[in-house]
């Protein structure tokens, strides 16, 4: 997400061998620059950014710190906690069932969730179906986006990235229960949808969460370090909240405010536990070059996880012209991921059809497949590496320097 509300907020093989092209001189040294400069002002602790142009990197780079107060450089190798960058890696397993012809995108939900019929108001229970968990149409939404009394509190709703102790299944239970914010598939609203979606997936191949997306995604990948926890916390890096004069070591548990709502609550210490719910939306951990590595085979066609109409699915948009709220005018929602449908509108230089989003821990992505483009942009620092300059600034340097 690299704005808040309306502006606040090939193959495998080929992904998997790419080496490093050097980088063209304008190019590495103006991203360096915005690099550096975030740093400098303290404006992030620390950061990897990869861009690869097609199939190669043409620019790699760890900076700052991992953890500012032992002095530990940020690696190529840090595990960050990936907060949203989690969804398109669970709605990728989720198309891979759809391929294996074990899910229908048009099939309610309840075929395999039957007790999952949140209300409207006026308590009618409609229809949700996988295509709208998927495309986020579903009528549901996040705590973080209501105030304090809103039913996603009142009935514990976790964000899946606090510290409630609860099951999946307890999870989806409290979500139908707190209801819904506006008829499935007449409304566009960011939302807990692929944790629901996660239940499904559970449901359709009879094995836990983890498990689905370790055999259809992140083995066949080979994203090693992708997962919904970590066993040691060396790698892991340590997490900071924007501040001034610098930003400040986030606190487990804390609540980071979030525009005018009632602000999203962070544990950091979720990924070393064993109590909490495989969060869907929110739950993995990994690196920049497992994430670089996921994005850009879904761009190349998306084999062997994936057949190549269903990879181009993930980055068309499904939701006709909804306002996509989160990214302002001129944006789209695919499965996983914001698309562009115009530049102009979204004063923006990447191509239309580019596919985007991010995490609120401080990272951010783009595929732009007309360039054969895919940039990640993954820090320690909530929540300018995802909404604040740098996100910006790294993508104006890109587009200055790559040619069509």
């Amino acid at each position: 997400m690299l704005k808040y509300i309306n502006g606040l907020f090939a193959g495998l093989v080929c992904v998997a061998t790419a080496v490093a092209e050097p980088a063209p001189s304008t190019l590495r040294g103006d991203l360096d620059d915005v690099i550096d400069r975030a740093i400098v002002d303290q404006r992030v602790v620390g950061a990897v950014v990869l861009v690869m142009r097609d199939g190669k990197f043409v620019y790699r780079r760890a900076a700052g710190y991992a953890d500012r107060e032992s002095k530990t450089r940020m690696q190529e190798d840090t595990i960050f906690r990936l907060s949203s960058v989690s969804k398109p890696i669970v709605v990728a397993a989720a198309m891979a069932l759809v391929d294996q012809g074990r899910l229908r995108l048009d099939q309610p939900v309840t075929d395999w969730l039957p007790d999952f019929r949140p209300a409207l108001p006026t308590g009618e229970t409609p229809v949700i179906t996988i295509r709208e968990l998927l495309n986020h149409t579903a009528g549901l939404s996040y705590g973080f986006l209501e105030d304090p009394n809103g039913p996603y509190h009142r009935f514990g709703v976790s964000d899946g990235m606090d510290e409630s102790p609860v099951s999946l299944e307890e999870e989806t239970r409290r979500i139908s229960a707190a209801g819904l914010s506006y008829e499935p598939g007449k409304g566009w609203g960011y939302s807990v949808a692929i944790d629901v979606l996660g239940n499904v997936v559970s449901s359709a191949a009879h094995q836990p969460l983890p498990d689905v997306v370790h055999d259809l995604v992140t083995k066949p990948l080979r994203m090693k370090d992708t997962a919904f926890g970590v066993r040691s916390k060396d790698r892991l890096a340590t997490p900071y909240v924007d501040g001034k004069p610098a930003p400040g070591v986030m606190n487990d548990p804390q609540i980071v405010p979030f525009a005018e709502f009632a602000g999203i609550r962070f544990s950091p210490s979720r990924p070393l536990g064993k109590d909490f719910f495989p969060s869907g939306g929110a739950g993995m951990v990994g690196t920049a070059d497992d994430v670089m590595r996921f994005l850009d085979h879904v761009r190349q066609g998306g084999q062997p996880v994936l057949r190549p109409a269903t990879a181009r699915a993930m980055m068309v948009n499904q939701t006709a012209d909804l306002p996509i709220n989160l990214y302002g005018p001129g944006w789209g929602f695919g499965f996983g991921g914001a698309v562009l449908r115009d530049p102009a509108l979204a004063k923006t230089p990447q191509s239309p059809g580019t596919w985007a989003w991010g995490g609120v821990y401080g990272h951010s992505w783009f595929v732009d497949p007309a360039r054969k483009l895919t940039v990640v942009v993954m820090t320690n620092t909530a929540f300018e590496g995802m909404a604040g300059k740098l996100p910006t600034d790294v993508r104006n340097a890109v587009y200055k320097n790559i040619r069509e």
